[in-house]
């Protein structure tokens, strides 16, 4: 395997522009096979534990995922003043389904998730990730997100967009089409998040982006959160809503019961994903 070196593993991709990260591998190799649509392998790694990645790019690792999972759940869940029905696109490790599944005013969870094979790893493999399928609310549809939403109207009240790189089987989740179609099936107050990468790699993708995501909802923000074996340490989230401007703090208190159960996401953690740094405020809403 050219991705795993002398005991390492090495996560070398050119969507990364010049820098790579390695992660030492623990033991023998967990699970590695080729879908209909990617590269699927599953390690455990010294320091992060069980590690998921797919196309030789990570997507979860059991040490860090909570900053990842929470923040992309929590933040567009409590922007909206009452979701009942949810809609993940993407997600097959069911990290996010976990994170949805802790709010009890929720009706109902749907998860389209393109590749099967992602889910059924990550149910053998990550089982405290994965647990969120075992909720009851959960429905699954094995099939293309972007299609999935094509025939829905008026529907979400929150669509969570949590895909990989645009440059493999997700790369229609970054478009304008993608986020014209979210738009029509969301509700009257609707709220949507999506990964949108790194500041410190893709600028110019996510500037680009921003721009068309403002046009269709009238307002659009990035946000970001810390993913130590992400590429760069950090990644950020696109979210609008079609009910107006998003609030940058939560709209709803988190309740004590819920906060004690997690790891990274609070209040205080809502309102900060929402500060850039100076470079990255005057790119994305500066105008230079």
């Amino acid at each position: 395997m050219d991705s795993i070196t002398k005991g390492w593993f090495s996560e070398i991709n050119e969507f990364w522009k010049g820098q790579a990260l390695s992660l030492q591998v623990d033991g023998d190799i967990l699970f590695h096979e080729k879908s209909q649509f990617q590269d699927v392998l599953v390690f455990k790694s010294v320091a992060y534990g069980n590690v998921l990645v797919l196309d030789n790019a990570i997507q979860i690792t059991e040490k860090d995922e909570c900053s990842y999972q929470e923040m992309i759940a929590h933040i567009p869940l409590f922007t909206h003043p009452n979701p009942k029905k949810v809609l993940v696109v993407g997600g097959g490790d069911g990290g996010v389904l976990r994170e949805i599944s802790r709010h009890k005013g929720i009706e109902e969870i749907h998860i389209c998730e393109i590749d099967e094979m992602v889910i059924n790893a990550s149910k053998k493999y990550l089982p405290t990730i994965s647990v969120g399928f075992d909720d009851p609310r959960v429905k699954v549809h094995i099939r293309d997100g972007f299609q999935f939403l094509k025939e829905h109207t008026n529907e979400f009240d929150v669509i969570i967009t949590d895909s990989s790189d645009p440059d493999g089987p997700a790369s229609t989740l970054f478009g304008k089409e993608y986020f014209e179609a979210a738009k029509a099936a969301l509700t009257e107050n609707g709220v949507i998040v999506t990964q949108a990468e790194s500041i410190w790699l893709h600028l110019d993708l996510i500037s680009n982006m921003i721009k068309f995501i403002e046009n269709i909802f009238g307002n659009a923000n990035y946000i970001i959160t810390q993913v130590p074996t992400y590429p760069s340490g950090t990644i950020g989230f696109f979210i609008a809503s079609k009910g107006g401007k998003v609030s940058k703090s939560p709209v709803r208190e988190v309740e004590k019961e819920l906060a004690d159960q997690l790891k990274f996401y609070s209040k205080d953690m809502h309102e900060k994903a929402f500060v850039l740094p100076p470079f990255a405020e005057r790119r994305l809403y500066g105008g230079n």
